[in-house]
């Protein structure tokens, strides 16, 4: 073994040297980054490098929606790969392994590996990789073997395949690795080809997942495909404006617009553009390629010629055209996303709609899960920047090192391991728009200063620059946490709070919102194939007190539509900890309705509001039904007057 590692390091010299390495380019690249950039001895000692428990939540927090929508794809791969000795790591951008699936008998040796759950490779740690140098490059690979840079892993075999944000960005890296393999790289060449195609179904489902209230349109080159598994996959709103694609579609559009491969994304240039900038056709033709309409009449050319097959995907509960000739109107009382059944929730928004159009600076507070995020993007969607960008930035996401750059971007040169041609922050990506700052009680009191200035004289300043840029943006800050206590601890500055908290907001957790019924009813009819409760699956539902709110009842929705066969959803197909709390539970099922009923009133009319059968049919309690039925306004009719 030994020998085996001295004849490797004396390879990595010759690379150094750049004097022809027959290796493949992507690997000789990476062997000179890690001995020119990132002065790694090859020889060294690499120990896996594992985060904590606290640090691995923070990465998976931040990459939380990808990682639900991911999770199905990435547990089918793994049954294909599982056989052949392979574990699944599906790694964030920053190359920390955020999900795992392996052989728990086998334990011991890929965590001692760096196989396992938390798990850092990233290039400048660990050496060439396949995640590490895909994230490097933007390329999926196989690192097999002696390919990689430290001694210590020469005996493993990693392939792994970029997952793409919609905007364009790198979001995760989907690797499939083994500890022993056959010599030949050849060998891998499946391995590539399926975690290539599986990165490109999660990208796929991501942008749909993120995207189900806008036109989603499908390109496919063959029409045997078409309305199969798409190749190219857009998203577009009301307007005609491009909102997001997956990668292929991103090329695309790179290529239309003749940008060069591998330029870098800040807000990428296709983001925005009017669907007949490219294409020959217009939001209004999009009737025009759905499913209706055969598939070999659904011909959508792009602007030059080329031509696809297309499969336009209406979006779900809201009109099906929008001309963009027609005026923009006033915002309303409250944004669309937000009027739901639950009276106080309204009023908020409405509240909070006005005082953002009016350029108040916005606090939300409330529990994990409440739907902070979905709170500011309904704002934003519902104002006069719709148009422009909103930037969400998990403050507790980024390292403390490189938050200031994140934030407010750096020049050339600025720092070690800076950018070669600088950086625009996340401050300046938002220009024109909104920026979201979620825990903002776990930024650093360095990074808090400069956003203090950055809010206070509307400009901004990159690291190694004397320059200031102005900057036009409307902020929302939210956090669980209790930032009066912060300030009081000297961790928070008390100056930035009074600037954040121009008007401050408390979301409601699920368990007291008066809608809920009709928010489960909702959920439910958005998804594929629209299936319906039990009813003991709706008063599982119902019962269940939500600790994680909204976030847990998508999840357990999620679970529940994965399980299903058939169109019923049963109280089997719930997860565990949604049904244990009816397993002794024989009380009639609650009524889970649609957007706009009145379930409460519809149970206490045809109780004739005896508010204690109520609480029996619901399975709650009389104090629950008695504050609901004040949140929502409802009186007795016996004790009105």
């Amino acid at each position: 073994m030994r020998s085996a590692v001295m004849a490797h390091i004396d390879e990595l010299v010759r690379a150094a040297r750049d004097d022809g390495s027959v290796r493949d380019p992507l690997i000789s690249q990476s062997w000179r980054r890690c001995l020119a950039e990132y002065r790694l001895d090859p020889a060294a000692p690499r120990r896996a490098y594992i985060h904590t428990h606290e640090r691995l939540r923070e990465h998976r927090d931040a990459l939380d929606d990808l990682i639900r929508v991911a999770r199905f794809g990435v547990e089918a791969l793994y049954r294909q790969v599982s056989g052949l000795g392979y574990v699944l790591i599906l790694a964030d951008a920053r190359g920390v392994a955020v999900d795992f699936i392996g052989d728990s008998r086998r334990d011991g040796d890929l965590r001692r590996a760096g196989l396992y759950r938390g798990s850092d490779w990233n290039e400048h740690l660990a050496g060439t990789c396949a995640v590490g140098t895909c994230i490097a490059t933007g390329e999926a690979l196989s690192v097999h073997l002696d390919d990689h840079f430290a001694g210590d892993h020469i005996g493993l075999t990693c392939t792994a395949a970029p997952v793409y944000a919609a905007d364009g960005t790198l979001a995760a890296v989907l690797d499939i690795s083994a500890l022993q393999a056959p010599g030949p790289k050849a060998s891998q060449h499946l391995a590539l080809q399926l975690v290539t195609s599986f990165a490109h179904r999660i990208e796929t489902a991501s942008l749909h997942n993120g995207f189900r209230r806008e036109w989603m349109l499908h390109l496919s080159r063959s029409p045997e495909f078409a309305d199969i598994e798409p190749e190219l996959a857009l998203a577009v709103d009301a307007g005609g404006h491009i909102l997001g694609f997956n990668s292929r579609a991103r090329a695309l559009i790179d290529r239309a617009l003749h940008r060069p491969r591998g330029a870098p994304d800040l807000r990428h240039a296709g983001l925005g553009l009017r669907l007949d900038a490219l294409f020959e056709a217009t939001i209004d033709d999009l009737p025009r390629f759905t499913r209706a309409v055969p598939v070999e009449r659904r011909i959508l050319r792009l602007r030059g010629g080329e031509r696809f097959y297309a499969l336009a995907l209406e979006p779900a509960e809201v009109p099906l055209r929008a001309s963009p000739r027609t005026p923009r109107q006033a915002p309303a009382a409250s944004p669309p996303d937000l009027a739901g059944g639950d009276p106080a929730l309204a009023r908020m928004a409405a509240q909070a709609s006005r005082l953002f159009a009016a350029g108040v600076s916005l606090l939300v507070g409330g529990e994990t899960g409440t739907g902070k995020e979905f709170f500011a993007k309904s704002l934003h969607r519902a104002s006069a920047r719709a148009q422009k960008p909103f930037v969400a930035v998990n403050c507790a996401a980024l390292p403390e090192t490189l938050i200031e750059s994140e934030l407010f971007g750096h020049e050339a040169g600025a720092f070690t391991g800076a950018a070669a041609r600088g950086r625009t922050g996340l401050v300046q990506q938002a220009e024109g728009g909104t920026l979201f700052l979620d825990e903002i009680g776990d930024m650093p009191l360095t990074a808090q200063t400069r956003l203090l200035r950055v809010l206070a004289e509307r400009e901004v300043t990159a690291l190694g620059s004397t320059t200031p840029q102005a900057v036009d943006i409307r902020v929302i800050a939210a956090t669980h946490r209790d930032l009066a206590v912060l300030v009081r601890e000297g961790r928070f500055r008390e100056d930035l709070l009074y600037r954040l908290a121009g008007a401050r907001f408390v979301l409601p957790p699920l368990r007291e919102r008066a809608d809920l019924p009709a928010l489960i009813g909702r959920l439910v009819a958005a998804r594929p194939g629209a299936p319906r409760l039990s009813p003991e699956a709706a008063a599982a539902l119902m019962r269940h007190t939500w600790p994680g709110n909204v976030r847990e009842l998508v999840s357990a929705l999620d679970y529940a539509c994965a399980l299903v066969e058939g169109l019923e959803i049963g109280l089997s197909d719930l997860p565990p900890t949604v049904t244990v709390t009816v397993a002794h539970a024989d009380t009639p099922a609650p009524e889970v309705v649609g957007a706009g009923d009145d379930a409460l009133g519809a149970a206490l009319r045809r109780r004739a509001w005896n508010v204690s059968a109520v609480a029996r049919d619901l399975g709650l309690d009389r104090s629950t039904i008695h504050r609901r039925m004040r949140r929502l306004g409802l009186v007795s009719p016996n004790h009105a007057g």
